[in-house]
């Protein structure tokens, strides 16, 4: 799942400021294959240079993610628990464990190809899914899809679904038992402990 879903991040590492005016579709498409073509030429990232992947990622995708709502999706109905300076340490944290999470694997990424379905769109629509599959040599293709929401920067992923399964679901069941264990500032301070393991590279 790590694996699969760093492609989450890879999707959008790279995009100016005139891809906020694009259709969700294009968005993704466009900013997709230049950065697979980029991830493949670079022999740092291919060969694990962990901190230079987790600069590119926080220079280049947090922008197009709304990481603040995918933290709300993911701590669900306790996220209205939560006071403004929890939420503001859950949003911080879950980003932190992400990026570095998916930074981790980004470097396995050599020849896949993505093949992007077809999109559908009313006027006036502010939420929408893009569609993809991930073709990888000598194995099964792989749906990825992305939830965007338009804002006023422009269109913003809050969830992307692999396989059918939702990213931000996925840590929905683990942060609830860490709330009804020690309530928000448990989930925190595991957060927390988590974001440090990785650091340390004890922890995948």
């Amino acid at each position: 799942m790590k694996q699969l879903l760093s492609l989450v991040f890879a999707v959008l590492l790279s995009a100016g400021a005139a891809a906020q005016e694009m259709a969700p579709d294009v968005l993704v498409k466009s900013v997709t294959e230049d950065v697979l073509a980029a991830v493949r030429q670079d022999k740092d990232i291919q060969n694990g240079n962990t901190q230079k992947t987790i600069d590119l990622v926080e220079t280049k995708v947090l922008p197009y993610f709304n990481f603040r709502r995918m933290t709300s999706l993911a701590v669900g109905r306790d996220w209205n628990k939560a006071t403004p300076q929890q939420k503001d340490l859950l949003t911080r944290q879950f980003q932190e464990l992400l990026v570095r999470t998916y930074s981790n694997a980004l470097s396995a990424y050599r020849d896949q190809v993505v093949r992007y379905r077809p999109f559908k769109m009313n006027p006036g629509d502010t939420d929408v899914l893009v569609r993809t599959e991930v073709i990888q040599p000598g194995a099964r293709p792989i749906q990825l899809d992305y939830s965007l929401e338009k804002s006023d920067k422009g269109w913003r992923v809050y969830d992307v679904v692999v396989s059918g399964v939702s990213l931000v679901t996925n840590y929905r069941e683990s942060f609830a038992q860490e709330i009804r264990n020690g309530g928000i500032d448990g989930l925190i301070h595991s957060l927390e402990a988590k974001n440090k393991s990785l650091v340390a590279g004890k922890a995948a």
